[in-house]
């Protein structure tokens, strides 16, 4: 009786360690210094490809699944986007987002699939659940703005892209916002 509940008092500290997920994701790191390093690094590039290393650099952290098994779904979502099978990408992520409900880029992915299928309704959904989990996510941000912009909600669409630009002003979503396009600057009524 006393092993056992040696045993018990041992196994204790790594119990509670374990995530609280019922789905046994554990719980997405928090990344917001990494990012915000990113963020300042971006504003402050010098040129395009100065500016385009740091938005790669992003990518790596957001893709950066919690754990192998998250890791491997989001891998097979990515294989199965890349070579246009959507409904296969959109089950995958799908899966992501049920075994770790807190990890942004699976709802930011899924969003992805829903926007290429134009099924703005579902991407919005889906991008404003991964913004709530991490309110900085560029692409996150800036695919909230191109999917606002289909639904024709163009204010608003203008008001999320100028977000996602301050916070990395190499996205190629940046041209949206100039003079006489999609989101450009609203003329004074005449």
């Amino acid at each position: 009786m006393r092993i056992l509940l040696a045993l018990a008092l041992i196994a204790a500290p790594a119990l509670t360690a374990q995530p609280s997920h019922a789905h046994g994701c554990p719980v997405s790191p928090d990344v917001t210094a990494e990012l915000e390093d990113l963020f300042d690094q971006a504003r402050a590039a010098p040129d395009f490809n100065a500016g385009r290393a740091v938005s790669d650099a992003m990518w790596e952290v957001w893709l950066r699944a919690p754990d192998a098994a998250a890791q491997a779904v989001l891998d097979r979502g990515m294989s199965a986007r890349g070579v246009f099978d959507f409904v296969e990408a959109y089950a995958q992520f799908t899966k992501l987002t049920e075994y770790c409900p807190d990890y942004a880029e699976g709802w930011n992915q899924r969003a992805y699939i829903s926007f290429l299928r134009q099924d703005y309704e579902s991407a919005l959904t889906d991008l404003n659940r991964a913004l709530v989990l991490q309110p900085r996510h560029v692409a996150a941000q800036s695919g909230r703005g191109l999917t606002l912009m289909n639904m024709g909600r163009i204010a608003e669409a203008r008001v999320q892209m100028l977000e996602a630009v301050a916070n990395n002003p190499w996205l190629s979503e940046a041209t949206l916002l100039a003079e006489g396009a999609p989101l450009g600057p609203v003329g004074e009524d005449l």
